[in-house]
C-alpha cells in the first residue's frame, strides 16, 4: 500500500511555525514572570512614599531618606 513519501503540512513549513510558536510562548512566559506589575517601574522616591505610607519608615527616616534622594 501506498501512502505517500511525504510529511504533508507537517513538513517545512509546519515544523518553522510549531517551534516559532513554542518559543514565543516562552519568550511570553519569561516576560511576564521578569516585569513589574502592570509593566510600570517606578522611581525611588515613589517607593519611598509607599514605605512611608504603610509605616515601614518613620517621619525623620522618610525625610532623611528623601533629602538624600533629592540630592
Amino acid at each position: 500500500m501506498m501512502w505517500g513519501d511525504g510529511h504533508g503540512w507537517w513538513g517545512g513549513f509546519g515544523m518553522i511555525l510549531f517551534w516559532g510558536l513554542i518559543i514565543a510562548v516562552a519568550v511570553f512566559f519569561f516576560r511576564m514572570l521578569t516585569s513589574n506589575r502592570l509593566g510600570e517601574t517606578r522611581d525611588a522616591m515613589e517607593i519611598l512614599k509607599e514605605r512611608y505610607a504603610r509605616g515601614e519608615i518613620d517621619e525623620d527616616e522618610f525625610r532623611r531618606r528623601k533629602q538624600e534622594l533629592q540630592g
